[in-house]
């Protein structure tokens, strides 16, 4: 069951494999991982010395870096191989993730019935593109990146796509082996064909192709070119706002809003901006992301100056209106601000006129959480949480109170897909214990149908299992949700093996979820645990401020407390409890054990954000300043220091076993994040093993094949067992 980790790397000895599987059954460290060298480089921030023995880790081209990285690479893929739990875990989360026919999202509904839709199979490695036409019982297959490639470093995956207003040419973007450097291409529906015109450089994350009502181009959001030796940090720098004029050459695409393009709408050279457009309406609105900053600032223009090249646009509102969402109807602008509304409130402008000052209250804000706000030809529908519940609220034009939409009244709910020139909306619906449906919920009879975009699974509603909702008191008094997901038979004696996860960034919410995956944890009895820390959006806007910057300290203190809580009550003890975190939830993991090492016996930190100091030399590193500051500032430098895992580990301590999984080729989090962390932590602790996971053929996670998320889950399962005394 080894895992390709790279090209040429020759395996490990059958001795020490022999070693291995006699040393696993013990908390025993079996072998020794690879040494790396230590170079120390000391920096100082506001008279602050900051050591770094590690920096040389940065240059991943450096053939000493490429070969501990593979070192540290066959190290794990032989160690959690090995181990007793791995293989009988491996072939479970196949039975389970096989227990659905297939998934389906990502849907665009169509004027005439029809629909597009996102489908993976059981048993497939990357999700496909699909066509429903009106009428038809069978989807007809678009697109299949499976067909383009192998499954390791070779796959594609589909990273977006957006159909004409026709529906008879789709534009989408592939990327290859989990990087997420998009490539658009444009498909004809009707004979299959793809226009020779592909445009690469694309920018994914905060837009998609937006085509003329014609069908004739579309505007698009692309990142400029760069020779090869250019600095990490310009990369996400000066993306552009281009129409591509179907056929034309994409090198001569105008350039629509850019940095320095206009005074009448100032974009940074580190922002984002895309374009949007509605139909039946005649403005473009233009938001500028400001890097990872969910206040946005946003522009309008009437769509048909957009390619006359003189086009003046009116701003709507800039950051300071903390204005996080919007939907427009008609020549009417929707907004979701946090100001003087720390759980949001709902306001509307016109866009002949935008005038922010003076905009209508629609919704005011409340105890009720707006989360985001869809335009449908028939009213609006919100994503809205209550005491931690969401629900999807519908509020027909013109009308003054919004009402709840509940297609399933024990199911959390959300909007899954609304078109504009359609009425109703497509609900999804799950539990923590049940899987997830689809609704349609159709106004003229008030009434919901299941779209059959998520048929029912095999494992997706097993008996015997139950999810309680907890309030658990922080460092500092305050409440923190818990929700605790676990074996109704469990007896509370302190025994379970239990997962504390958490994030804690950018507004994003910790929302109930089903995934039959998760039974193969719980149904060994084990524990799993999601704390809603400060940093999040369960609360709103306070809440993401209350854990961010030099408030970031409340994330990973209500991650101890979440994990405090478990211990107090019975559902396990230090022995047999892990924290697990990724990305910039990598932070609260991290800091979780280097504060409380005796807390936890395991940790699991995934494409982690541990090297705070010097992330902001990262490609993506300057548009999360926003989110977690700058050491060029010093409340920037107090709060970074305050959150880095990396310069937080000491020698001598016995800090807990720690799995760090990582892929090559990420670039949202650049890998020599874990790469440092595990190499400090090998160096300093006396306590359990630290193991480094490397995936070559991987990024972030996304675009990863499902057979590299299954491998990643077992092996991550089955450490977890192993140190923490679980049934393997």
């Amino acid at each position: 069951m080894s895992r390709n980790t790279s090209k040429g790397i020759s395996l490990l000895a059958a001795g020490i494999l022999a070693t291995l599987l006699a040393a696993c059954a013990s908390k025993l460290e079996p072998v020794s991982a690879p040494v790396a060298k230590i170079d120390d480089v000391v920096d100082t921030h506001w008279g602050v010395q900051v050591h770094d023995p590690y920096r040389y880790m940065e240059d991943l081209d450096d053939p000493y870096v490429q070969d501990w990285f593979r070192g540290q690479a066959e190290y794990a893929d032989t160690l959690l191989d090995a181990l007793p739990a791995t293989d009988a875990l491996a072939q479970r989360l196949q039975e389970l993730d096989a227990g659905k026919p297939y998934h389906s999202y990502y849907v665009h509904r169509m004027n005439d019935g029809s629909l597009f839709f996102m489908r993976r199979m059981a048993g497939e490695s990357v999700g496909k593109l699909y066509l429903q036409a009106a009428g038809e019982k069978s989807p007809r297959l678009l697109v299949d990146p499976e067909a383009l490639g192998g499954d390791g470093e070779e796959h594609y995956s589909l990273e977006v796509y957006s159909p004409s207003p026709d529906g008879s040419r789709v534009v989408y973007g592939l990327a290859q082996g989990g990087s997420e450097l998009t490539t658009y291409f444009t498909l004809e529906v009707a004979s299959g064909e793809v226009s020779p015109d592909t445009i690469d450089n694309i920018e994914t994350a905060y837009n998609e192709p937006q085509w003329l009502a014609d069908g004739s181009g579309f505007f698009y959001s692309r990142r400029r070119d760069l020779p090869a030796d250019a600095p990490a940090t310009e990369i996400y720098k000066q993306t552009s706002v281009r129409f591509h004029k179907l056929g034309s050459d994409p090198a001569d695409d105008p350039v629509i809003a850019a940095y320095g393009m206009s005074d009448s709408m100032p974009i940074s050279d580190e922002d984002f901006p895309s374009i949007w457009l509605t139909p039946g309406s005649g403005h473009a609105v233009v938001k500028v992301k400001h890097g990872d900053s969910n206040e946005i600032s946003l522009y309008t223009a009437p769509l048909e100056s957009l390619l006359l090249g003189e086009t003046s646009w009116k701003q709507i509102c800039t950051a300071d209106a903390e204005v996080v969402k919007f939907a427009v109807n008609g020549d009417d602008i929707y907004l979701l601000s946090g100001l003087d509304a720390p759980r949001y409130q709902l306001l509307r402008t016109g866009l002949d006129a935008p005038d922010f000052a003076a905009a209508d209250t629609v919704i005011p804000g409340g105890d009720l959480v707006l989360d985001d706000v869809y335009a449908a030809s028939d009213a609006l529908y919100l994503d809205s949480r209550l005491n931690g519940v969401s629900k999807v609220l519908r509020l027909p034009y013109g009308a003054k109170e919004a009402h709840l939409l509940d297609p399933h009244g024990d199911l959390a709910a959300y909007v899954s897909s609304v078109s504009h020139t359609l009425p109703g909306v497509f609900i999804y619906a799950t539990s923590w214990t049940t899987g997830a449906m689809v609704y349609a919920y159709d106004p003229a009879g008030k009434s919901f149908s299941d779209t059959g975009l998520l048929p029912e699974g095999k494992y997706d509603a097993v008996p015997g299992y139950v999810a309680e909702e907890v309030l658990v008191t922080s460092h500092d008094g305050t409440s923190v949700p818990l929700s605790i997901i676990r074996r109704a038979d469990l007896e509370l004696d302190g025994s379970h093996p239990t997962i504390v996860y958490g994030y804690g960034s950018y507004a994003y919410s910790m929302d109930v979820n089903f995934s039959a995956l998760r039974l193969a944890w719980l149904e060994r009895g084990g524990i799993y645990a999601v704390a809603h820390v400060r940093g999040g959006g369960e609360y709103g806007q306070a809440w993401h401020y209350a854990g961010r910057m030099l408030n970031k300290p409340n994330t990973w203190k209500d991650a101890i407390a979440s994990a405090e809580y478990l211990v107090e009550k019975g559902y396990t003890s230090p022995e047999h409890l892990a924290v697990m975190g990724g990305s910039a939830g990598g932070i609260l993991a991290s800091r979780a054990i280097t504060e409380r090492p005796d807390l936890f016996s395991a940790a699991v930190i995934q494409v982690g954000m541990a090297d705070a100091i010097r992330a902001e030399t990262t490609t993506n590193g300057v548009p999360n300043i926003q989110e977690f500051g700058t050491v060029t500032e010093k409340d920037g430098f107090t709060g970074l220091y305050a959150m880095s895992g990396y310069h937080h580990v000491q020698d001598g301590v016995e800090y807990p076993a720690v799995l760090l999984t990582h892929g090559f080729n990420d670039h949202r989090v650049e890998p020599w994040m874990s790469g440092k962390l595990a190499a400090r932590m090998q160096a300093a602790s006396s306590g359990g093993p630290v193991v480094f996971r490397v995936e070559y053929g991987a990024g972030h996670g996304i675009g990863s094949t499902r057979q590299q998320i299954l491998q990643e889950i077992a092996e991550t399962y089955s450490f977890l067992l192993w140190q923490l005394d679980g049934d393997d």
